[in-house]
C-alpha cells in the first residue's frame, strides 16, 4: 500500500492574514493617534461666559493634527505593508 501524499500547503495549517512587523507599525500607529487625540482635549472653559484662549494654543492647532494624521498614514502602510 502506498502512503497518501500530502501537499505542502495542507502540511503548512494556517497563516495569519499579517506579519510581525504589521503588527507592530499598527501598535505604534494606534499610539500615535491616542497621544494625538489627548493633546487635542482640553482647553475649554467651565464658565461658558469666560473665554479661554487655551483653545487655540499651538498644541491643539498644530501639534495634535499632525500627530493624528501621521497616525493614519502609518495605520495604512501597517495594512499595505508586504514582506518581500
Amino acid at each position: 500500500m502506498d502512503k497518501p501524499v500530502i501537499k505542502e500547503e495542507e502540511n503548512k495549517g494556517f497563516e495569519l492574514a499579517f506579519g510581525k512587523i504589521n503588527y507592530i507599525l499598527m501598535a505604534v500607529g494606534i499610539v500615535l493617534l491616542a497621544i494625538g487625540y489627548a493633546l487635542l482635549s482640553g482647553g475649554g472653559s467651565d464658565d461658558p461666559n469666560v473665554f479661554n484662549p487655551a483653545m487655540f494654543d499651538t498644541r491643539r492647532l498644530v501639534v495634535s493634527p499632525i500627530l493624528i494624521v501621521l497616525g493614519f498614514v502609518v495605520e495604512i502602510i501597517a495594512i499595505m505593508y508586504k514582506k518581500k
